[in-house]
């Protein structure tokens, strides 16, 4: 017994012309989605001492516990606007803040310190992820203009853009501020380091997916748009007939 396949009625075909239109647009646009977001996504931790150095405490707040989930926030790791100077090793602010003397590095106390109007008021990422995060938002906007043309990464080249980061991160991780590693010279990063390593990462982990994503937006236009024209015309036919 031979079944015939069931006909779609009206709604249905409107709706599989929506989702098309939909793909269409995702396929087309998705590069500026992407930056676009990137951008917001890294502006906001620009933004909270801003706030801060305005009164406005609240949204600041909210920005800095919203981005704790990404960041450990330390702030001798992390840029400061508006204070005596852009960046502070743990010894300075030790120093500069009352009770800081008798803080150790990791403790939550320099996690939770936002800073004061003389210090300034710190980002809600560290130098780092300020780093990876603006790297990766002008990486999709550099590669974007080249498009089909990106060549595409090799992981071992792409481990070049990695290991810098996992060295100067991990080696710190052991030895500053929780010292494991004993027998590791004790190594803390500074604000260009941090800088640079983060910058190698995000720009290598965007060109590594990049070409890949590309292609795949392409695709994803070009068979939506075929469909939604079949049936555009589909939907044409049947009102003539």
């Amino acid at each position: 017994m031979t079944i015939s396949p069931r006909q779609i009625s009206s709604r249905e075909r409107r709706f599989v012309l929506v989702i098309d239109r939909v793909i269409m647009l995702i396929g087309k646009y998705w590069l500026a989605m992407v930056a676009s977001f990137l951008f917001i996504f890294s502006a906001l931790p620009f933004l909270a001492p801003v706030l801060m150095r305005y009164g406005m405490t609240a949204p600041a707040e909210w920005i800095y516990k919203g981005y704790s989930l990404t960041c450990h926030q330390l702030s001798y790791r992390t840029f400061f606007f508006y204070g005596e100077q852009p960046v502070y090793t743990i010894d300075q602010l030790r120093g500069l803040v009352p009770g800081g003397q008798d803080q150790e590095a990791a403790s939550f106390f320099w996690r939770d310190f936002i800073g004061n109007s003389t210090l300034g008021y710190k980002m809600a990422w560290c130098e780092r992820d300020v780093s990876i995060y603006a790297s990766m938002m002008l990486a999709f906007i550099v590669l974007g203009f080249a498009g089909a043309r990106v060549p595409k990464l090799n992981w071992r080249a792409y481990l070049l853009f990695v290991v810098p980061m996992a060295i100067d991160g991990t080696w710190q991780l052991f030895t500053s501020p929780l010292y494991l590693l004993s027998f590791l010279p004790l190594h803390e990063s500074n604000a260009e380091l941090r800088i640079i390593t983060g910058a190698l990462f995000g720009i290598g982990s965007v060109w590594l997916v990049f070409p890949y994503v590309e292609e795949a937006m392409r695709d994803a236009y070009a068979q939506a748009k075929s469909q939604y024209e079949r049936g555009r015309a589909h939907e044409e036919e049947l009102k003539r007939g």
